[in-house]
Order: structure tokens, then sequence, then C-alpha cells
């Protein structure tokens, strides 16, 4: 068994310019395991850059917040409580719409080295609204 609290968990940003953060909670680094499993912050307006992963399935579950995603051309709006997977090959933009911080629990199986990528990447502290929407206290 492996338990973490949350002193453990850092987000990152892959680059500067990025919008968007993203706390590895399990991963092949860190906890040796076969998949991503992270949250992903959206900062307001933010989004990711297009992308597609060849080999994995990539889950989204939207913890808080609103959003786009736009899947090979097929948009779907998002809200707390939806998910989305998307197969392998789909190009795919998942945009911040709303007025706060969009959250998504992320998985990805297999890794295809995007938690290498992740850990690469900037480190940066979690703030109080962070914690607040990771830890289950939702405003409102």
């Amino acid at each position: 068994m492996i338990a973490k609290s949350r002193e453990s968990y850092r987000a990152y940003r892959i680059t500067p310019q990025d919008t968007n953060r993203l706390v590895p909670v399990f991963d092949p680094i860190g906890e040796k395991a076969n998949f991503l499993f992270a949250i992903e912050i959206f900062d307001v307006g933010g989004k990711t850059p297009p992308n597609v992963h060849r080999q994995a399935q990539e889950m989204f579950f939207v913890l808080h917040g609103e959003g786009r995603a736009d899947c090979s051309g097929t948009e779907t709006m998002l809200k707390a409580g939806d998910s989305m997977l998307l197969m392998p090959g789909t190009t795919h933009v998942v945009e911040n719409t709303g007025k706060d911080r969009l959250y998504c629990m992320t998985v990805m199986v297999p890794n295809e080295d995007f938690a290498e990528l992740i850990r690469t990447g900037i480190p940066e502290e979690l703030d109080d609204a962070d914690w607040a929407i990771i830890s289950g206290k939702l405003p409102g």
C-alpha cells in the first residue's frame, strides 16, 4: 500500500508560459504506478496546448469550475461532475471558460512519458484556494 499526505504534493507548470498546473498524485516516477493520476488546475482563461497521445487513454473528471474541450474538432462544455474519456489519437485542448480556476482529476493509461514531462517542469506551491478544492471544501 502507498499512502500520501498533502505535504507530499507539488504542482508543476510544464513551461513558464503554461496556464495550467499539474499535481501528480500517483505516477510511475513517485510510486512506480503503471498510470498517471494527477489534479490539473487551469488558471482563469487558461488552457492546454493542443496535444495528442498515441497510445494512452486520458480521462478528465471536473471537480470544480467550467470549461470547454475541443476533441478532434468536437466541442464539449464541461462543469463540475462532468467527465470525458479520450481515446488514443484524439487531438485535444481543454480550456477554462469560467470565472474561477478549473480543477480536473486526470488519469492517463499508459503514462506515455507524461509524468516525466510534468516533473521536469517548474515546481509551484499550491495556495489556499487549491487546497480547498483538492480537499473537498468546495466554496459556497
